[in-house]
C-alpha cells in the first residue's frame, strides 16, 4: 500500500494528466505500477525520470538508503511493468542497465537532475538504473474487435519477445565464439536485458495457457464437440510447453542466469515446441472465434 502522501501524489497526477503541484511542481513525474515479488498484487509508485531518446529512466535511489527500493525488487521478480507518463499508459518491460551502460546512463541522469549524485554519495549500493522503452507510435495496435483478433495480437506477442529472447541470446554465444578466436570479450553473463524479457516470457505465456484451460477450452468443447480431439491435443502441448518453461524459470531464479548453455537448451526447445503449438491452434481454433465479439459485453 502506498503511503497516504505517495497515494495523494497517484490521485493528483491521474486527475491533472500527469501534473503534480508542491512539492513536486516542475518535476518529471511517471507512475510505475509493479507487481508484488512477494503478494502478487500490483503498487503503484510515483517516481522521477529523465527522457532519453525513446526511453525513459528511472534510477532506484530510495533516497540514499542502503537497500533497493522495493519496486525494484517487484520488477526483478516480474519484469513486465505498466507506466503513466502523463496522460499515456502502457506496458513495457523493465530492464536494469548494467555495467559500463549503467554508468553512462547514472551520468545522462545526473547531468538532468543533480541530486542523484547526492543519493549515490550517500550509500555504498550502486544505484540501479531501469530503463523502460516507449512505445514505437510508428507501430499503431492492430484494431481487436474479436476474440480471434484478442488470440492473434497475444500470440504474436509471444512470437516476437520470444524470438529477441533467441536471437540476443545466440548473439551472445557468437561473441563469446568469436573470443574464443581472439576477438573482443562478450559480456560476462547473459545480461539482465535477455534475463528480463525471457522472464516476462515465461509469466505471460504460463498466464495465457492457464487461462485457455481454464475458461476458453470448456467453453469452446461445449459448443464444438466434436472437436474433443483438437482440445485435448492442446492441453497435452500446454502441459509439454510447461515443463520447459517452468526449467526455464528456475534458471532465471537469480539475477544472473544460472547454467547458460542448458539455458541456450531449453530455450531452442522452447522455440520449436511453442511455435508448433500456435500454428496448430491458429489453424484449428481462430476460425471459431471469428465471430466472438471481443471484449465481451458485460452481464
Amino acid at each position: 500500500m502506498p503511503s497516504a502522501f505517495q497515494q495523494s501524489v497517484i490521485d493528483e497526477f491521474r486527475a491533472n494528466g500527469g501534473k503534480v503541484g508542491d512539492p513536486f511542481a516542475g518535476s518529471d513525474l511517471l507512475l510505475l505500477t509493479t507487481t508484488g515479488a512477494r503478494t502478487g498484487r500490483p503498487h503503484t509508485t510515483p517516481l522521477g525520470h529523465v527522457r532519453d531518446g525513446e526511453r525513459v529512466l528511472v534510477v532506484g535511489s530510495n533516497l540514499g538508503a542502503p537497500h533497493h527500493p522495493d519496486w525494484y525488487h517487484n520488477l526483478l521478480a516480474h519484469p513486465a511493468v505498466q507506466v503513466e507518463l502523463g496522460d499515456q499508459e502502457f506496458e513495457t518491460i523493465a530492464v536494469p542497465a548494467e555495467g559500463p551502460t549503467r554508468d553512462e546512463l547514472f551520468a545522462r541522469v545526473v547531468a538532468e537532475a543533480p541530486g542523484y549524485a547526492e543519493y549515490q554519495a550517500a550509500t555504498d549500493r550502486a544505484l540501479p538504473v531501469v530503463v523502460l522503452h516507449l512505445p514505437d507510435p510508428r507501430e499503431p495496435a492492430a484494431a481487436v474487435t474479436t476474440l480471434a483478433d484478442k488470440l492473434t495480437e497475444v500470440h504474436t506477442w509471444l512470437r516476437g519477445q520470444l524470438a529477441q529472447v533467441h536471437a540476443e541470446t545466440e548473439a551472445h554465444f557468437a561473441a563469446r565464439a568469436a573470443h574464443r578466436g581472439g576477438g573482443a570479450p562478450p559480456p560476462p553473463g547473459l545480461g539482465l536485458q535477455i534475463r528480463q524479457r525471457c522472464l516476462a516470457f515465461c509469466q505471460a505465456l504460463e498466464f495465457h495457457h492457464t487461462g485457455e484451460d481454464g475458461h476458453v477450452l470448456p467453453v469452446m468443447e461445449g459448443y464444438h464437440p466434436h472437436l474433443r480431439p483438437v482440445f485435448d491435443r492442446l492441453r497435452e502441448e500446454h502441459r509439454s510447453i510447461a515443463a520447459v518453461q517452468s526449467a526455464l524459470a528456475a534458471l532465471l531464479a537469480g539475477v544472473a542466469i544460472a547454467e547458460p548453455d542448458r539455458f541456450r537448451a531449453e530455450l531452442t526447445r522452447m522455440t520449436e515446441q511453442l511455435t508448433a503449438h500456435l500454428d496448430y491452434e491458429e489453424a484449428e481454433i481462430l476460425p471459431l472465434l471469428a465471430d466472438v465479439p471481443w471484449p465481451p459485453a458485460s452481464r
